[in-house]
């Protein structure tokens, strides 16, 4: 295996589906997702996600057709990195926002002082979110509730990168002062 080419070893596991073929190949650049990581996070998570990201591969290599491998495991090293800073970042704004309002031992959610709820905030952001104009709330809801990438916004709207920029900056601030016009 050691003198097989990238594309020789990716077309065995794609035939064979064996894991030791694909493990050959991955130690090949494991460094290199290493690196990659370490850009991102401390030690002990860059080799967790070394790890996530090789069984992210067992999937991943069996649908997608790859021309140059050590270029596609980059940028899959770099897009998981990010989704996982973007899935970190999310728990803490929710885990914040949930601080924010008192859970009760029963597990219901106290009201405010103010007498809003997280439920009221919720329905007055869904509102909001219909007032925008579409290219605004096609972008934001894909961007903010779907977890997309503005690369990934672009292709799924067709709309231009910067376009895609703009919509979801526009329709945050319009989200904001509407949601304030409600509270």
């Amino acid at each position: 295996m050691k003198d097989a080419t990238d594309a020789d070893l990716i077309q065995e596991y794609k035939r064979s589906g064996k894991l030791d073929v694909l493990a050959a190949l991955y130690q090949r650049y494991m460094n290199l997702v290493y690196g990659v990581c370490l850009k991102y996070f401390d030690e002990d998570a860059s080799k967790d996600a070394v790890m996530q990201i090789f069984e992210e591969l067992i999937e991943k290599l069996k649908v997608h057709e790859v021309q140059n491998f050590k270029s596609w495991l980059h940028v899959l090293s770099r897009n998981h990195c990010l989704m996982k800073l973007r899935s970190m970042k999310n728990k803490e704004s929710k885990q914040v926002s949930i601080d924010d309002n008192l859970v009760m031992e029963n597990g219901e959610i106290a009201h405010h002082d103010n007498g809003t709820s997280l439920e009221d905030n919720l329905q007055a952001m869904e509102k909001c979110l219909e007032t925008l104009p579409e290219e605004q709330k096609r972008s934001v809801d894909l961007f903010y509730l779907k977890e997309k990438s503005y690369r990934e916004v672009s292709a799924l709207t067709g709309y231009d990168m910067n376009k895609v920029k703009s919509y979801i900056q526009n329709g945050k601030r319009n989200l904001k002062n509407c949601m304030d016009q409600h509270a």
